[in-house]
């Protein structure tokens, strides 16, 4: 996708030392995965710092929120206009009432510091497409396919965790006959596809959330540059609800992918 310069880029290359020192930080990674021909520049690594910056905006303002519930008789009062405290208590009960209807209760409250912590995180990085100068991480495949592989080693734990070497037999459809050579023959067709369609759940689920991220930032950021007035609020809009959206599926799929990593075998 086409890029263009934000904040953190513009001040990195106002600072030769700061620029010099993204450009080695870049280095140094793809040393270490092994691929040190690569050439990263100050450029390259903007959504990654842009990340790290937003993780700390969500972890400050998540402490600030945690603080008014240690005042339990200002705690149980609700808010009488938006503030803070609301918008946590709203955004997380959806995110927590949705992952519930799919999963149950309990895995819900057992999975949800996952499925909740990536809505905070995608929504405020999606959220930053709004604001003129900043380039949303999420609009970046690194950033999106590190959520995604990090949903993906999580429900193939728990799975692990919860059922075991029944994990695997459901993939192979093992147990659908009682016959050991139809099942053997079952397995032998059913685990290859079904290992494929479970590796490709990352890519699709990145690939989704990237595309639609930067396609939406790139044509607002176009009106923006050709109209600076009243043309781009309706786009705004019209972002928003895409922010929401996309933020929605990344969480929805995910909870149904833990749900089903996690669901007993005597459920089915």
């Amino acid at each position: 996708m086409p890029k263009h310069t934000g904040f953190l880029t513009y001040l990195l290359g106002m600072f030769p030392a700061l620029k010099q020192n993204a450009s080695n930080v870049g280095k140094t990674f793809m040393t270490m995965l092994g691929m040190a021909d690569e050439e990263v520049t100050y450029r390259g690594l903007e959504p990654i710092f842009m990340s790290m910056l937003l993780i700390l905006i969500i972890v400050i303002l998540a402490g600030l929120v945690r603080s008014t519930f240690r005042k339990l008789d200002e705690a149980v009062v609700p808010d009488e206009k938006l503030t803070l405290r609301t918008f946590f208590e709203a955004f997380l009960a959806y995110f927590y009432a949705m992952a519930g209807d799919i999963m149950g209760k309990k895995n819900a409250k057992r999975y949800f510091p996952l499925i909740g912590g990536a809505a905070l995180f995608i929504f405020f990085s999606n959220a930053c497409s709004l604001i003129p100068g900043l380039n949303p991480p999420t609009a970046s495949w690194n950033v999106t396919i590190g959520c995604a592989l990090v949903v993906f080693i999580a429900f193939n734990y728990y799975g692990l965790k919860e059922n075991g070497i029944d994990y695997l037999k459901h993939l192979a459809g093992w147990g659908v006959f009682k016959n050991p050579i139809a099942s053997i023959a079952l397995a032998v067709l059913m685990l290859p596809i079904e290992l494929i369609s479970t590796c490709v759940r990352p890519v699709t689920l990145s690939i989704r959330l990237m595309l639609n991220i930067a396609v939406d930032h790139l044509i607002g950021s176009i009106f923006l540059g050709l109209i600076a007035l009243f043309v781009p609020v309706p786009l705004a809009f019209l972002a928003l609800i895409v922010i929401l959206v996309q933020t929605l599926v990344f969480c929805l799929l995910s909870s149904i992918y833990i749900g089903l990593a996690t669901e007993k075998s005597h459920d089915h």
